[in-house]
């Protein structure tokens, strides 16, 4: 399971941590655009890893539903490719948030999506038995309401910075004017 540890110094520990949005009236809108970008990476990454959790589980009711149907002659690996678009065609759930961003830390959520059933992997569900693939899905399900969870807080992290970045256009308080030279500066670097 996902979890922040105070003090932290992991990006979801910073982006989660109590202290993270005190002061932000207070703050200069370059840290306040550093911290958003922080949270929009770390939120791509848990929808990373919640898209990997969310193929597990996927490939795993497609075994049960097929066992159930008396088996049939196609085995996972031929359905592979069907049962991995079923989703992707379907109606659009979560957040709806565009990424813009690639994860950062790829291999390590593949290890850790991995790692969650240890040796009784996915490389060939056909051979696992009922109770085995059941226990896999109940960790997966598991792990994917966890990381779900905590993809929402840091949403809510994000749309606080977005709403005091905002805020300050609408005062007056920071313009474009200056978003445009920060940028040229930046580029410059």
């Amino acid at each position: 399971m996902i979890e922040v540890r105070p003090g932290g110094r992991r990006r979801i520990d910073r982006v989660l941590a109590p202290g993270y949005l005190t002061g932000l009236g207070d703050l200069p809108l370059p840290v306040l655009r550093e911290r958003r970008d922080e949270a929009a990476q770390e939120e791509t990454d848990l929808s990373y890893l919640r898209r990997l959790l969310h193929a597990r589980i996927d490939i795993v009711r497609a075994e049960q539903e097929r066992r159930s149907s008396g088996g049939g002659a196609d085995s996972i690996v031929d359905r592979l490719a069907a049962i991995l678009s079923d989703n992707a065609i379907g109606p659009a759930t979560g957040s709806g948030r565009h990424q813009q961003l690639e994860p950062s830390r790829a291999g390590e959520h593949r290890r850790h999506a991995e790692a969650l059933i240890g040796d009784s992997g996915l490389t060939d569900v056909g051979s696992l038995a009922d109770d085995k693939l059941a226990e896999a899905l109940e960790t997966y399900a598991a792990e994917e309401a966890s990381v779900s969870t905590f993809r929402r807080q840091v949403q809510g992290v994000m749309d606080t910075l977005n709403a005091e970045i905002a805020a300050r256009y609408s005062s007056g308080a920071a313009t474009v004017d200056q978003l445009l030279d920060s940028e040229l500066r930046r580029a410059e670097e």
